[in-house]
């Protein structure tokens, strides 16, 4: 059996070479990896020596030849090709272990430069991958040094061979791998505002490329979509992002479905929102109960009282661990989805009563505030809507509003208690779906309407349910997700108790919705920005 081995990244390689020469396999490789091979103590043979020809264009050219692709090209079951390789005196490639340069790394360093990316695309890599991984049934193709334990093992165990299933299975992540490697190129540079002899510069880059290649990887198929009759897959980023609901690890329970995912989704980005011990209860996409308290327990007793008929069955989110008490409170319902940074083992024994609940454990650590990317805190850095035969493309709605960004509007002034609440119900109303109005009081929601075509609705639905949860709204702050345009809506929050609003402000009757506040002796705060949910 021949080898060739090529590699970028040389993580790994010596000693996967090194059990290789055991097993009796003959080691090609090329440059740099040949040299650390020859170092290592291993006989391998350069490819130079192999093709006759030596490396030239400053290693552009270095396996781009008929001795390295028609070794790994030829079918070893047909007579006329085998033929043809003694003819000209090619001998077969059985193995091929490359990693592509670092193109994606490249790219991803603050200054790099157009020059740096260019040079850093592979040619020769890429052209091997794709012969090797057509030729599955007779070469096996490794592009991640997370392959060789297992590879290893099989020829190990059986005499130096692959099953076809596993041959087959490295062929199609050789694939995908070109595949990624490809779309990050055209992502890249079709985002490039090219200048002429600006190589050497930092290239400009728009935010959204004139070519977007979405790269995910499946996760698991699910039973059915939102409905029964449609099919689902869930999918991860290439690359997800740490204290994001994919890195989550399921502890028990059935599997999730599409609609818990969903959920799940909601809760989990929206419980991130807080600094102090929160709890979510999504139902249905909207936080039906939200609350900030000392501990898990507290938090959780406030966000059930909101609305406990909706958070029948819904999705629970903490920011902080769950423990025993928490968990003996949050097992008296029915949940569909639970998820915390962490149970402790007295919680989790709680939770093995209800076999059917899906626990998840999901890390925050490392996803901060202060000096963070939106990706290193977890959140996506885009958002992507399918339409008919199209997507629509925005950055995520990663905007957090600072006490020091509220401008008051009002005769009245709001007390520095208020403004926490205010603070709080705009955390909420973030996530509603839009028309979006949360009444919050001392850290927990009060009531909550979503989704209504008409925000008076959606004021007078989060006071039904406050009323039907036997909750006061007298004294409560209130949210709402976009501007007032016309007093109406003010009134209505106002007549059900409202002693403070926050709102974005910016229509054409903001002069108007201002008048009403001082007339009915509330305080009012603009935010100066939307967020729209839909």
């Amino acid at each position: 059996m021949n080898a060739l081995i090529s590699v970028s990244d040389k993580t790994g390689i010596t000693e996967f070479a090194a059990a290789l020469a055991a097993l009796g396999v003959n080691l090609l490789s090329t440059g740099g990896t040949a040299k650390l091979l020859a170092d290592a103590g291993l006989a391998v043979t350069e490819v130079a020596e192999v093709t006759r020809f030596p490396e030239m264009l400053d290693g552009r050219v270095k396996t781009l030849h008929p001795a390295v692709h028609g070794g790994l090209l030829a079918r070893r079951d047909l007579p006329e090709h085998m033929e043809a390789l003694r003819e000209h005196g090619i001998g077969t490639i059985d193995l091929l272990v490359v990693n592509l340069y670092p193109f994606e790394a490249t790219v991803a360093k603050a200054g790099c430069t157009l020059a740096d990316a260019i040079e850093n695309i592979d040619i020769g890599g890429p052209a091997m991958v794709r012969s090797a991984a057509k030729n599955w049934r007779h070469v096996a193709v490794l592009t991640d040094a997370a392959q060789y334990p297992g590879v290893l093992a099989e020829l190990q165990a059986n005499q130096g061979r692959l099953s076809d299933a596993t041959r087959f299975a490295l062929s199609v992540a050789a694939f995908s791998r070109i595949s990624d490697y490809d779309g990050a190129i055209s992502d890249y540079l079709s985002a490039i505002d090219f200048k002429e002899g600006a190589d050497s510069e930092v290239p400009a880059r728009q935010l959204f490329p004139a070519h977007s290649n979405g790269r995910f990887t499946k996760l698991q198929d699910l039973r059915y979509g939102e409905n029964p009759h449609q099919q689902a897959a869930f999918y991860r980023d290439l690359y997800p992002a740490p204290g994001s609901l994919v890195t989550a690890e399921q502890l028990q329970g059935k599997e999730l479905s599409y609609n818990n995912i969903a959920d799940a989704d909601a809760a989990w980005e929206c419980v991130k929102q807080f600094t102090a011990p929160a709890c979510v209860i999504v139902k249905h996409a909207n936080p039906c109960g939200v609350a900030v308290g000392t501990d898990a327990l507290a938090a959780y007793g406030k966000a059930f009282q909101t609305d406990p008929t909706s958070a029948f069955g819904g999705i629970i989110a903490f920011n902080v661990p769950v423990d025993e008490h928490a968990a003996q409170q949050v097992s008296k319902q029915f949940v569909e989805v639970l998820m915390a940074p962490e149970f402790t083992p007295e919680a989790l024994a709680v939770f093995k009563a209800k076999a059917n609940v899906r626990v998840l454990r999901i890390s925050l650590e490392g996803v901060q505030r202060d000096g963070q990317t939106d990706w290193a805190r977890g959140h996506n850095a885009m958002d992507v809507k399918r339409v008919g035969s199209g997507l629509l493309m925005q950055t995520a709605d990663n905007r957090e509003l600072a006490l020091a960004e509220l401008k008051v509007v009002t005769k009245l002034q709001p007390t520095p208690e208020q403004l926490q609440d205010l603070l709080f119900a705009w955390k909420v109303a973030k996530f509603v779906k839009s028309n979006a109005i949360v009444f919050c009081k001392d850290g927990m929601t009060m009531g909550v309407g979503a989704g209504q075509m008409s925000r008076l609705d959606s004021a007078r639905i989060a006071s039904i349910k406050a009323g039907h949860a036997n909750l006061s709204l007298q004294g409560s702050a209130v949210a709402s997700d976009a501007f007032f345009p016309f007093r109406d809506g003010l009134d209505v929050v106002i007549d059900h108790g409202a002693t403070c609003v926050i709102q974005p402000g910016g229509s054409m009757r903001d002069a108007e919705v201002i008048a009403a506040a001082d007339e009915r002796g509330v305080a009012m705060v603009f935010s100066g920005v939307r967020h729209f949910r839909h």
